[in-house]
Formats: C-alpha cells, structure tokens, sequence
C-alpha cells in the first residue's frame, strides 16, 4: 500500500517507523519547512528507496494518484483542513490527535468521509497498549459489572523549551492546552471504557504557570455518563520536574483495575470477583516503551490497512476522535461560561476560549 506523510515534526518519526514496520511504501513526505522532511528521514535512519518530498500537499496528491494512504501530523490546527482535502481527493486518512478543533469539523470529517467512502482513523494509538487491550477485553466481557466510577489523571511535565520548539503550541487557534494536545488520550480511554454516553460535563481550568502561552496548563473535570456513572478527569503539565504518571482507574461492582505508568501502559491493580488463572499474570504487567508515545501507532497502521483492505471500520476510528474532542471542548466551554455543559455539544471551537486566560 501506497502512503503518504503530510507533517513531518516531532510526531512523524512514529508515523515514520510505523509505515516501516508494516512493511508498506512510504511514497511522499510533505512539510512547509523546506528541509525538515528530509531531517525526518534521517532521523528514521531510513533505507528504503527516498520518498518524493513536497512543501504543497496538494501538490503531491494531484501527482501521486496512486497514493491510498495519507497520515497528517500537522499542528492541530491544520488537521481538519488538510484531512477534508484529502478526504475529497478519496485518499484514507490516519488523523493525529486531536482530529480537528472545532466540533462542526470534526462532524463534517465523518459526513464527507461516508461521502466518498474512505476510511478515516483517529490516532489514539494509547487504545492498543497491552494494559489498555487487556482491560477493554474485560470491559466488553462484563467483568467489571455496574461501573460505579473512574478518573483519568495525566501528570506530566511541558517546560517553556518544548513551547518554543514549535509557537503554535498552546495556541487556541492551533493547539489549546494541556488538556487537548496532552491529556486528550486519556479522555479518550476513560469515555471509551465506561461506555462513551456522556451526559454533561462540569469542569475548572487554569493558567498556573505557563504564562507565555494562550491556554490553560491544569484541569480538572467531572462527567457524569448516561448509565449513571461518573468520572474525573485531571490533566496538567505543572507537574515538577518531568512526567510523573498517566493513570487510568476505573471501579465496578465486581471489579477493579488501576492502569498506570507513564502513558497507560503498565498495570498497577487487577483484581476482580471472577478470578481467573490469567489474572495471576496480568496483575504487575509492565509494557516496555521507548517514548511517552508508546507502542500503539504501529498497531494502529496494521488496523487502518486491513480495515481499507477488508472495507471495515477502522478499530479507533473519525467518531471515537470526534468524541474525545467533544469532551475537551465541553470542558472548555464549563470553564468558559463557569456552568455545567450538555452533551451532546452543539458547535463550540477552541478559538471560543481565545482570552480567557
């Protein structure tokens, strides 16, 4: 399969080593800095034949027909435009995080891509770590029973050198805060395991310490879901002096689990009233990752390819982007308008919060 890279930044070399990995053909790059694609390539230590590169991607569609595959990873800003663009040129899409910044684009992603029949897939790649794979089998197993409750808290570090790496971050015309660019996984593990029917959303957010950026750096949230069940959800890059933790909890009538690590992806506690023999195993588990990212695009890419392959949904894929958005922008809004928020949420865009802080 034919793919493309429109991006080609910080994110990009896990693009990168998953295209390679799948053994599938990287045909272009595209980036609007000259040089940075080929930068790209050498940080990959690439050794397949050299792409096409591009500063228009346009440019590269229209001469690359062949191309089925095209991931963005763009500043967030820039991914809805780029996504319905290529979506109009009927090319499948892998969208990194967060898939658009405003609700009507990530809405008008999923119509156009049921338009021209392409497949377009969210990249929460957080949703293949093993912890987070085995947790979701007991899910959808009914170990848990009735949810009670559960919380995300996503605790990390972002200093003022990784905001002048790139000026767009922590922009709300570009970004948002740390609870869009950071914390947006984990809200979109926590909607997905107590069942996605978020009811309303009551949050508070802050600018403690970053006072050189547009958007909030703390945040914390209440959900309140259809089934009854609530959940927390706390997210920050105040935390002194690197990443501390990404910790899912989540807390059933007959069980418990505690997912932690850095990002998702160790098992702290496992426990549940239908002990089984595997249980023994899972309680303890540590995933080896080189990087906060973690292990999921590669997994994610072998999914989007089947998923064109067989013609079937992608496992994560426009709508589970458009609803951990939804969430982030509820939160936005509670904190904008200092008011519990409805779902589902009307229109509301990450530029509405443009000078809150």
């Amino acid at each position: 399969m034919q793919t493309a890279i429109i991006g080609c930044g910080r994110i990009a070399l896990n693009h990168i080593k998953a295209i390679q990995a799948n053994s599938l053909e990287l045909t272009a790059l595209c980036d609007i800095v000259p040089g940075k694609a080929a930068s790209l390539l050498e940080r990959a230590e690439w050794d397949a034949p050299t792409p096409a590169i591009y500063e228009d991607y346009g440019q590269m569609i229209a001469e690359h027909p062949e191309i089925e595959l095209v991931s963005i990873a763009t500043e967030s800003g820039e991914h809805a435009r780029i996504a319905l663009d290529c979506i109009g040129a009927d090319k499948n899409v892998i969208i990194e995080k967060p898939i658009a910044l405003s609700m009507s684009e990530a809405n008008e992603i999923i119509h156009r891509a049921e338009k021209h029949g392409v497949k377009v897939a969210a990249c929460h790649q957080n949703r293949f770590n093993v912890a987070i794979r085995h947790t979701r089998t007991a899910v959808e197993e009914g170990r848990f029973g009735r949810m009670s409750h559960g919380s995300i808290h996503v605790r990390w570090n972002r200093n003022k050198g990784y905001y002048d790496q790139a000026p767009w971050r922590g922009t709300w015309t570009q970004d948002g805060g740390c609870l869009m660019n950071q914390c947006i996984h984990g809200i979109d593990l926590l909607r997905w395991m107590l069942g996605g029917d978020v009811v309303s959303v009551y949050a508070q957010t802050r600018q403690r310490f970053h006072d050189y950026l547009e958007a909030e750096d703390v945040g914390v949230a209440v959900l309140a879901f259809a089934d009854g069940s609530v959940a927390t959800v706390e997210g920050t890059t105040n935390v002194y002096p690197e990443n501390l933790e990404e910790t899912l909890c989540l807390f059933g009538e007959t069980g418990t689990v505690k997912v932690g690590g850095t990002s998702a992806n160790n098992i702290d506690v496992w426990d549940f009233v239908d002990n089984r023999t595997e249980d023994t195993n899972l309680a303890g588990l540590k995933e080896q990752t080189s990087n906060i990212y973690g292990n999921g695009h590669t997994l994610l890419f072998a999914d989007m390819v089947e998923a064109i392959r067989k013609n079937r949904a992608p496992y994560v894929d426009a709508r589970a982007g458009r609803d951990a958005l939804e969430v982030v922008l509820a939160i936005y809004k509670s904190q904008k308008t200092g008011m519990s928020v409805a779902l589902p949420l009307e229109d509301f865009a990450s530029t509405d919060m443009e000078g809150e802080f």
